[in-house]
């Protein structure tokens, strides 16, 4: 349930993007994130499944979470330069909450995406998911031509947000107008 929910909610970032970079000239051909369907089958002894559309090849990686937790784009192909791009948009879009940490496919059609984020409760998750990726992604993304054509603002790492006086920001009583008799 959780994968689906996931993927699915990629999938509709996923068609805003696309939305977005059609209307560019010149972007060309923008990744595709399938649906993938949650099925019931009642009488089996393991009821619900997972199904989407066979895409007719091996998978490539092209970003991944590796094992130490890194983020990584396979390679410089117009195809994982693009789904960089779209890591990033999310990311900005969202206000950096969210990002697609990876993805996979046959050709423009990708499966097998996940996500980081540190909104407790996004799609179900009752913890923050891999937050320290959105992090890092701040820190190892760069831009690349396609970044710049969607007008994306360059990713600066997260500063540590001091705390402030409440008192900070707030004039003095003296400086206050005062109500004219």
């Amino acid at each position: 349930l959780q994968e689906c929910k996931i993927q699915n909610s990629s999938r509709e970032y996923c068609k805003i993007f696309a939305a977005e970079a059609r209307a560019v000239p010149d972007f060309g051909a923008v990744p595709e994130i399938i649906p993938l369907y949650l099925i019931y089958r009642p009488s089996n002894n393991i009821p619900y499944a997972t199904m989407e559309e066979d895409l007719g090849g091996p998978c490539e990686q092209y970003c991944v979470t590796e094992r130490d937790g890194s983020l990584v784009a396979r390679g410089t192909s117009e195809i994982v330069l693009k789904c960089c791009t779209f890591q990033h948009w999310v990311y900005q879009w969202t206000n950096g909450n969210i990002l697609v940490t990876d993805m996979e496919g046959v050709g423009w059609k990708m499966t097998n995406v996940r996500i980081a984020t540190n909104l407790k409760g996004y799609q179900g998750l009752k913890e923050s998911c891999f937050p320290s990726l959105l992090e890092q992604f701040t820190a190892a993304h760069q831009c690349n031509h396609y970044c710049s054509i969607l007008g994306l603002k360059m990713l600066e790492p997260a500063k540590p947000k001091g705390s402030k006086s409440p008192s900070m920001g707030r004039k003095s009583a003296q400086s206050s107008p005062q109500l004219q008799k």
